[in-house]
């Protein structure tokens, strides 16, 4: 890396007419963040002196959903090309700094690649980040002579020669600031697009003896661009593929890491398992030993060491201690805080409720604004009936109290310490420690009662 920090400009202003969506291009998910916040990532790893982000089409869009304070934002209208653009942005930029260009759709250029075109441009050259493609169709042209790089010329000005190229440029170059601020208000638009070329400024280069020099990245999937929802999905292939490699490089078994998907940020411990179809968005912590089964989703959740969530559940905004069994086909919604070796089953919903150590609810349940205690025994079919059609209202339930099945506890109430409910209740008040409460209709039998019996149409 040279001495001086770069300077960062991120081309924006796209509209992405091929997406076919009103979301502006840079906008589109991969993993679940913006294709643009990809690229504000590793601009930030460079420590910039600033980063200039040009937007155009969807602007207010952008700016809403990316703002930060480390970013200046520029708004390119009309929008008249590459070198207009960042010509838009020389007045924000520290002059004796070098300038790296990026570009909002070309979300996974590695950091280390950038690190690499930087070094090789210093203070005073221009580094082009190129690449050899057998089919270069839609790309720009490195005209070379004697090995040295002359120009670019863009596919639709090229002639049959020049288009027989294989090298290619990505569009991603780093150039002296003091030299951009003299060439791109002398960029003509004398080409089939009728726009200024950034790419010119490298015939000018080229022409004042300033040293051109290129470099290319790793892997070639560094630079591909995002125009269309096929594109799109391609990336996203790619970007799981990276991921899935990371984590079995750490430990991590995946039954097939062609079927997982991780939309955020998502750290394991040693000996974890995460089986097929899962998906993990914002920020998930998995401890050693943890077990994920088939089709789970697992939102900004921390799992406790030795914990299993079997197939189908759904854990949103929660924290589960250690040695949890979770599952199958479970709901776990924000709010919610589990203790060690709790057991939440089939068909269970827990909302915004705290359970402590020891406690399960196996079967049907709906546990929805309550505070649980350790070793608790919630029957199936209970419902906290939390919500009086203006307010919610929160349950306690004490230490090793026993809830019987198809029980509701109609909140505010609280069930003391080793209580017992019968099966059927309708708790309205509290339940008092140590005792049983039953609250049931008396049981009647009537003789010889017989059933309706259906009248037959004429």
């Amino acid at each position: 890396m040279p001495e001086n920090k770069l300077n960062v400009v991120i081309l924006a202003a796209g509209q992405g007419k091929r997406m076919h969506s009103n979301l502006p291009k840079v906008l589109q998910p991969l993993a679940g963040r913006p294709l643009l916040a990809h690229v504000l990532d590793v601009a930030r790893a460079l420590q910039p002196e600033v980063i200039c982000v040009i937007h155009g089409h969807g602007g207010e869009q952008v700016r809403e959903a990316l703002a930060a304070p480390d970013i200046t934002w520029i708004k390119q209208e009309p929008q008249l090309g590459t070198g207009h653009a960042v010509l838009q942005a020389i007045p924000y930029l520290e002059p004796s700094r070098p300038t790296l260009v990026l570009y909002g759709d070309v979300p996974m250029i590695r950091l280390e690649t950038l690190q690499r075109l930087a070094a090789i441009a210093g203070d005073s050259a221009v580094a082009l980040l190129t690449a050899n493609f057998e089919r270069p169709h839609g790309y720009g042209r490195i005209v070379r002579s004697e090995g040295a790089i002359r120009r670019i010329v863009e596919e639709q000005d090229a002639d049959a020669a020049e288009r027989m190229i294989g090298e290619i440029n990505t569009g991603t170059l780093v150039a002296p600031t003091s030299c951009l601020a003299r060439w791109l208000p002398s960029l003509g638009k004398r080409n089939a697009q009728g726009e200024y070329y950034l790419t010119d400024i490298v015939a000018l280069a080229a022409t004042e003896g300033l040293p051109v020099h290129s470099a290319q990245p790793e892997e070639p999937w560094e630079t591909e661009g995002v125009n269309n929802m096929v594109q799109l999905a391609a990336l996203e292939r790619i970007h799981q593929r990276q991921r899935a490699g990371k984590l079995m490089e750490q430990g991590v078994r995946l039954a097939d890491p062609a079927r997982i998907e991780v939309r955020g940020d998502l750290s394991c411990g040693r000996d974890v398992f995460i089986d097929i179809g899962c998906v993990f968005e914002g920020r998930v912590e998995l401890a050693d030993g943890v077990s994920i089964a088939p089709h789970c989703v697992l939102r900004n959740v921390v799992v406790g060491a030795a914990s299993s969530i079997a197939a189908f559940s759904h854990i949103d905004d929660a924290t589960l201690g250690a040695a949890n069994r979770i599952g199958p086909y479970a709901r776990i919604r924000p709010g919610t805080h589990l203790g060690d070796d709790v057991h939440i089953g089939n068909f269970v919903e827990v909302k915004n409720s705290q359970i402590a150590d020891h406690s399960k609810a196996n079967h049907l349940a709906y546990i929805g604004d309550a505070t649980v205690g350790q070793r608790v025994n919630i029957g199936a079919g209970t419902i906290t009936c939390n919500y009086d059609g203006a307010n919610k209202h929160r349950t306690l339930i004490e230490d090793d109290a026993f809830i019987g099945s198809d029980t509701q506890l109609v909140a505010p109430v609280t069930v003391g310490r080793g209580a017992t409910l019968g099966a059927g209740t309708t708790l309205t008040k509290n339940a008092p420690a140590d005792s049983l409460t039953v609250s049931r209709a008396k049981q009647l039998s009537v003789p010889g009662w017989k059933r309706p019996a259906r009248i037959e149409k004429k």
